[in-house]
């Protein structure tokens, strides 16, 4: 890893490496994340898979490290708010980040590419001296849960073009720029992103992964499905739900457990009904917005699944209506601007709701 001068006014200028080594700092600073993250074990750190992880720490002084675990993503460090690195794939090691001043910071980590394949992780934060830990930043009061697919990933979302590699996918995700996040922290929330791009409620895209549809992956720490995830910490004020599109984005094969189209509707509307009630049931407070984005092909089957929640006496759902996307993302996806676009329409239905804040 490397050592960095961080004169905020001035810019970055970096210098000598460090060994490849994990630093076992004598003074970790207390640590408050958010998103789907696994206990922390001294020697691989906190694991992550879900997008959208995020750390963060206080100190006092002009020097902070971070100890990275994390060949699989991308990350961005902010101090006081500022974006002052981008580290790809910091694989087991610690960057040191020399500040301008002496005084109180605090510091944070973002998770902003998606990995399927395997899990990250995040060490933590450190300091030279006991003088320089300050507690950790306090939860936010508001909690905000995006679960979706590409979509709410932001797969893509800051590629320069349409057409791209696997390689160009992932480099050009950044879930920090998705609408969740946005969202969120216009709102000063703390949030999880439960997505995983082409998984749909109870068909992937194109038939992938059959048996492994979003709901299947829902209730678990990482994708390997070995570990529950379970925080009792975690009480969503609002659960934004977007799913659909990935079900019905191709047809029906000849193989698959659906013989007709009608038969694949008719499994959906049920199977989403059965995932909103388990969301229920997680968090009895919570209000449950589900997102309809997906035309004509999806939007009926989605309006059907919220009706039939709000026939069975759910008076804490809606649905809102999502459109008019340039999607120059990558494979026709949410382009930046696209994102934005959602965001201000939820802020917008979250201004008209105020009294979600009133539940937990």
């Amino acid at each position: 890893m490397h050592r960095i001068m961080a004169a905020l006014l001035l810019g970055f200028l970096p210098a000598t490496t460090a060994p490849a080594e994990p630093l076992r700092p004598q003074h970790l600073l207390p640590v408050h994340f958010g998103g789907r993250v696994g206990a922390f074990d001294q020697i691989s750190g906190y694991s992550h898979q879900w997008p959208g992880a995020y750390f963060e720490a206080r100190f006092k002084g002009k020097a902070v490290t971070v100890n990275f675990n994390d060949s699989e993503n991308i990350s961005a460090v902010y101090v006081d708010g500022v974006r002052v690195a981008t580290e790809t794939r910091p694989a087991l090691g610690y960057v040191t980040y020399d500040l301008a001043f002496d005084a109180e910071h605090t510091i944070r980590v973002e998770t902003l590419t998606e990995s399927q394949k395997n899990a990250g992780a995040f060490v933590g934060f450190s300091v030279a001296d006991t003088t320089s830990v300050l507690k950790a930043p306090k939860p936010r009061a508001r909690q905000i849960e995006f679960i979706g697919d590409s979509w709410t990933v932001g797969y893509g979302n800051i590629s320069p073009k349409q057409e791209c590699t696997e390689d160009e996918v992932w480099a050009t995700t950044d879930t920090s720029q998705a609408f969740g996040p946005l969202t969120a922290k216009r709102f000063d929330a703390d949030y999880q992103i439960n997505a995983f791009s082409g998984r749909g409620v109870v068909r992937n895209y194109d038939g992938i992964a059959p048996g492994e549809p979003l709901p299947a992956l829902y209730p678990y720490v990482l994708f390997d499905k070995e570990t529950l995830y379970e925080d009792e910490s975690w009480k969503p004020h609002l659960i934004v739900v977007g799913l659909g599109g990935n079900d019905f984005s191709t047809p029906v094969k000849t193989g698959e457990k659906w013989p007709s189209e009608d038969a694949l509707a008719a499994d959906f509307e049920a199977s989403y009904v059965v995932f909103l009630k388990d969301l229920r049931q997680r968090h009895p407070n919570a209000f449950l917005l589900v997102t309809n984005y997906d035309g004509p092909k999806v939007a009926p089957h989605v309006d059907a699944v919220v009706a039939a929640m709000k026939a069975g006496g759910e008076t804490r759902v809606d649905s809102v209506t999502l459109g008019e996307f340039a999607l120059t993302g990558c494979h026709w996806h949410l382009d930046l601007n696209d994102h934005r676009k959602i965001s201000a329409q939820l802020t917008q239905w979250i201004d008209t709701h105020p009294d979600l804040w009133s539940y937990k």
